[in-house]
């Protein structure tokens, strides 16, 4: 039956190593079950060449005919993945991400020597098979952006060897496994965007040489767990974003994740304040704390940061009333590389400091709206040549608009709308040829359009 099947498929005996059919007949297995190949690779398996030489397809130089690479990423290939693929029995490496793969993932439990699974970017559904775990040696394992659901198999957690588990951008449900806590080789740990839910497991604390733990876009709930301030040596990505995470974050969180250099905490409901001690934390390159219940003062510790080039505290309670709730402001300047300032939609209350001049040469984003701001814009907002987005809207600023406007000629984004702002519109707005957004209304502006607002490129109108 074997030999009938290789003949069928144009492949000779003769090119088949000895004792070694059931290799070929799994590749013969998986392009059957290929309904859509593109680029017409898989035409090309053939009895032209020896299928170790097929494109792809590595085979073991000290087991001659044995197959240990399966490599077919990005080929736009429709079907299913042929449960014969797991007859490869010498199989280090498979690759078949970013395809159009639907079905079931097949078990694959009789691969030991599997190091790298990648099926990310696909459309494969059902449930991840526990069988998983009999991978013994899996290193990488990646299943990234399909349509998976049911829970995460509990056994996975006896990887010993796992470095990289990446399940984001699925439909998973239920916890997270605490059995995780066995895998102490984990680097990275993507369970983002699914639909989790409970508590973060305090387990997830031991995991000694975790960098990456991304746990964004779920609906957990609970607080900020105690076991992850024990990953003071390792972590440096955290992602928390976008769960039901709430109470006040541990007033010595930056100096247990002293090394951190992304936190991601956005989109929860934290509250209390912002704890100093994030000033502490010397590597910090992207703090998101926008969108949380967070109050009282914005720390001015923040502004010993000086790798800091993306800052987001948008869309809490957060005062600023006096020259000293406001000294966070001018202490920014020490942030010399920051990217995006956004305090938007807080309770920031009196004039901007003139000190907004000197914040980074390299600032593009600077948000201020949904304030209680008044007074005038300060001249000195003209120094922030590399502006893109400025945004002062739903304020009560005042004034005439002068001719710093007209100095920020990188701007796309100029959004002034309900404000207080009188006079005439200045002339010099015809300078921003980058315009794409340009909100004025609700204000109090009199006087004729300046005709310069006529040469705005037409591409971005």
């Amino acid at each position: 039956m074997s030999i009938m099947l290789l003949l069928s498929f144009g492949v000779l005996c003769s090119a088949v190593p000895e004792n070694n059919t059931e290799d070929m007949l799994s590749l013969i297995g998986f392009k059957q079950a290929i309904t859509y190949d593109p680029s017409g690779i898989l035409k090309h398996w053939n009895s032209s060449t020896t299928f170790c030489r097929w494109e792809g397809i590595k085979c073991s130089r000290r087991h001659p005919g044995r197959i240990v690479e399966l490599h077919l990423a990005g080929l736009k290939l429709s079907g299913q993945i042929s449960s014969l693929v797991g007859n490869l029995t010498f199989l280090k490496k498979l690759n078949l991400s970013t395809n159009g793969l639907s079905g079931r993932l097949p078990p694959l439990n009789r691969l030991h020597r599997l190091q790298i699974l990648d099926l990310g970017y696909n459309s494969l559904q059902d449930t991840i098979p526990d069988a998983l775990a009999n991978c013994s040696k899996l290193r990488k394992l990646f299943l990234s952006y399909n349509s998976f659901v049911g829970e995460i198999p509990p056994k996975l957690g006896l990887l010993s060897n796992l470095s990289d588990l990446r399940f984001n951008t699925n439909n998973l449900t239920g916890t997270i496994p605490s059995t995780f806590s066995n895998s102490s080789s984990i680097q990275v740990m993507s369970l983002s965007y699914n639909h989790l839910s409970g508590g973060i497991p305090d387990e997830l604390g031991k995991l000694p040489s975790i960098r990456w733990l991304a746990l964004g876009g779920n609906r957990l709930i609970g607080g900020f767990p105690q076991g992850l301030l024990n990953l003071s040596n390792s972590l440096r990505v955290l992602g928390l974003e976008s769960n039901k995470l709430g109470n006040r974050l541990p007033l010595n969180i930056g100096d247990s994740l002293s090394n951190l250099q992304w936190l991601f905490l956005n989109r929860n409901m934290f509250q209390g304040k912002i704890p100093a001690s994030l000033g502490n934390v010397s590597g910090m390159e992207r703090l998101e704390l926008e969108n949380n219940n967070f109050t009282g003062e914005i720390p001015s510790s923040l502004g010993k940061l000086k790798s800091l080039y993306y800052l987001n505290l948008g869309g809490n309670g957060l005062e600023a009333k006096d020259a000293q709730s406001w000294e966070f402001f001018n202490v920014l300047i020490n942030c010399s590389g920051l990217n995006i300032l956004a305090l938007d939609r807080n309770q920031l209350d009196g004039t901007i400091p003139g000190s907004i001049g000197n914040l980074s040469n390299s600032l593009e984003m600077l948000t201020l709206g949904g304030n209680k701001l008044s007074g005038i814009v300060p001249t000195s907002v003209a120094n922030l040549q590399s502006l893109i987005n400025l945004g002062f809207d739903y304020n009560n600023l005042s004034g005439k608009i002068v001719e710093w406007v007209g100095m920020l000629t990188k701007l796309q984004s100029l959004n002034l709308y309900q404000n207080k702002f009188s006079g005439p519109i200045p002339s010099s707005m015809g300078n921003l040829t980058q315009l794409t957004l340009l909100s004025l209304a609700l204000n109090e502006f009199e006087g004729p359009i300046p005709s310069s607002l006529g040469i705005f490129n037409s591409s971005h109108c």
